[in-house]
This record gives C-alpha cells, sequence and structure tokens, in this order.
C-alpha cells in the first residue's frame, strides 16, 4: 500500500447499491458536498435508474471510465465488485462507502463519509492494487464464455444434489482429482469472502497468492492450498452431472462433463482508496470480532 499524492479529482462518479432508499438519501447528500467543491458530478445509469440522479449527470460505465477521476461505491462488497469488474483496465481509483452488512473492501463508515471525502480532496489517503482473475470455460477446445473475477470464481453442484468430479490442474500439472459439492478459486482480495467460510486461508492483499479452496470434499485430506498468482489453474468436469460457475456470485454459467475452468491472474488489475489511518488488520479485527471478549 502507498501513499498516492499525485491525483487530482476534477469528476467524481457516484455508483451505488440499487434499490435502496438509504443509498439515494446517501447518494444526493454526497453529491451536493462534492458540487459545492467545484467538483464534476455524475450518476452511473444503473443507479439512477433506480435512486434518481436528482439533477447530476447520468453516465454509462463507458463514460465513467473515459471521464472520472475517481469513482465512490455506496453500498456494500457485493457494489463495489460489480464497479470493479466493469472499470478494470481503466485507471478509475474507487473508493467505498459501506452502506452494506460487513463491507471488507467498502471500508468508509456512513457516518465518517463527509470527513473521508474531505481528506480524500486534501490529498490525505493510500492506495492498494488489487489483481483481478481472468476466467474462461472452453468446450471441445473452443472458448465458450469468459469474464472477470476480483474475488473469487467457483465451481459447483448447481441445482444437483450430487457430489461433482473435477480434475484440478496447476500449470498442466495435476494436483488431484476431487469429489466434492465444489471448488473455490479465490484471490487474496475475495480470500475473506466465500472462501473463508470453507475454511480457506487468509491472504493479506500483498501476497502473491491465488487460494484453491475445496467445498465439502468427500476426501478430508482434500485441504486448501496456495499457489503462485503466475500460475494457471484449469478444472475439468468429469463426472456426467452438469455443474455451475459462479464469478464474483453475480455472473454465472452452466458447464457439462467435459467443459474446462481454465483460470489465470488477469493483466487487469484495480486501485482501492483507503482513508487515513487505514489499516488492513484493524479492518479484520472489527469484521471478524478477533477482540470481542469470549463468552463463558
Amino acid at each position: 500500500m502507498s501513499t498516492a499524492r499525485n491525483y487530482t479529482f476534477c469528476t467524481v462518479a457516484l455508483i451505488g447499491k440499487y434499490q435502496s432508499r438509504e443509498i439515494a438519501q446517501s447518494l444526493r447528500a454526497l453529491a451536493a458536498f462534492l458540487r459545492e467543491r467545484g467538483l464534476e458530478v455524475l450518476v452511473e445509469e444503473g443507479t439512477a435508474a433506480e435512486v434518481g440522479s436528482n439533477g447530476y449527470e447520468v453516465a454509462s460505465y463507458a463514460t465513467i471510465a473515459a471521464r472520472a477521476n475517481l469513482a465512490v461505491i455506496l453500498g456494500g462488497d457485493g457494489t463495489m465488485l460489480n464497479a470493479a469488474r466493469h472499470l478494470a483496465g481503466v485507471e478509475v481509483p474507487l473508493l467505498g462507502i459501506n452502506q452494506g452488512r460487513l463491507g471488507f473492501m467498502t471500508d468508509i463508515a456512513l457516518g465518517a463519509m463527509t470527513d473521508s471525502i474531505t481528506a480524500l480532496l486534501e490529498g490525505k489517503f493510500s492506495r492498494e492494487r488489487r489483481f483481478l482473475l481472468n476466467a474462461e470455460v472452453r468446450r471441445v477446445g473452443a472458448t465458450d464464455f469468459q469474464t472477470l473475477a476480483m474475488n473469487d470464481v467457483v465451481v459447483n453442484k448447481g441445482e444437483s444434489g450430487r457430489m461433482i468430479e473435477l480434475e484440478v490442474k496447476v500449470d498442466g500439472e495435476l494436483i488431484h482429482v476431487l469429489r466434492a459439492d465444489g471448488l473455490i478459486v479465490s484471490t487474496p482480495t475475495g480470500s475473506t469472502a466465500y472462501a473463508l467460510s470453507a475454511n480457506g486461508p487468509i491472504l493479506h492483499p500483498s501476497v502473491h497468492g491465488i487460494a484453491i479452496v475445496p467445498l465439502c470434499p468427500h476426501a478430508l485430506s482434500n485441504r486448501p492450498i496456495t499457489i503462485s498468482d503466475s500460475s494457471t489453474i484449469d478444472i475439468t468436469l468429469l463426472s456426467h452431472h452438469d455443474a455451475r460457475v459462479h464469478f464474483d456470485g453475480q455472473t454465472r454459467f452452466d458447464v457439462r462433463a467435459g467443459d474446462v475452468v481454465h483460470i489465470a491472474r488477469s493483466s487487469h488489475a484495480i486501485t482501492l482508496l483507503h482513508p487515513p489511518g487505514y489499516s488492513y488488520f484493524a479492518m479484520l479485527r472489527e469484521k471478524l470480532q478477533w477482540t470481542a471478549t469470549p463468552r463463558h
């Protein structure tokens, strides 16, 4: 993580969780606050369709990518993930105002919104790069589907009630043939999401690694493993049952026996901005309640 002093914020895009009255109120207040300070305000078109633009310019993600110096996300981690995947590959930093539940990436509390934005406009913030995964579903040698994931790629049994069988290779070498409910391939960003609930490791954002985490494996010896982020992963569905692949829990694709899910680190990354005093470990202590007094 590094402190950035050379950002100049002239145009700010506001992106909010849809269908939320509380988000609408916060968005209007923030837009007015920014305009009072002479900044141009864009409201993402999907957000505007749900919560209104209140007279501010409505913009597509393409327009935001071309014109914005900053994107402020109002919502939870899901809202941040959606925005990050749309803006991956362009140098528009993201700042998160938490109006969700946990908020591992949207780390500014709603009550601290004005003070944090003021500090940011004064150049008091730190920045952090997060990499994404490029995922492809290959069928009979051809790419049938391709997308990005910031958190994770999950292969699971879909609507079937039975375990699925997966052949897992890293850099072309067989790791194991897995019989389980599924498999999670996670970035460090996603290591505090679904992978954590499946007993995967927490990876600090500075770790150049990818976690491979089995979901309810039949053999207890199938354990999570962390590999280099320069490695490629190929997951082949072996059983005659169909399965489903989820990307950040927001996009999905149905796969069938013989399909290969190919995963590698993407060339795209996103930049997160944090307020003064931000600490990854402090965030973990708060969100995971590591300092809570044990109950007797």
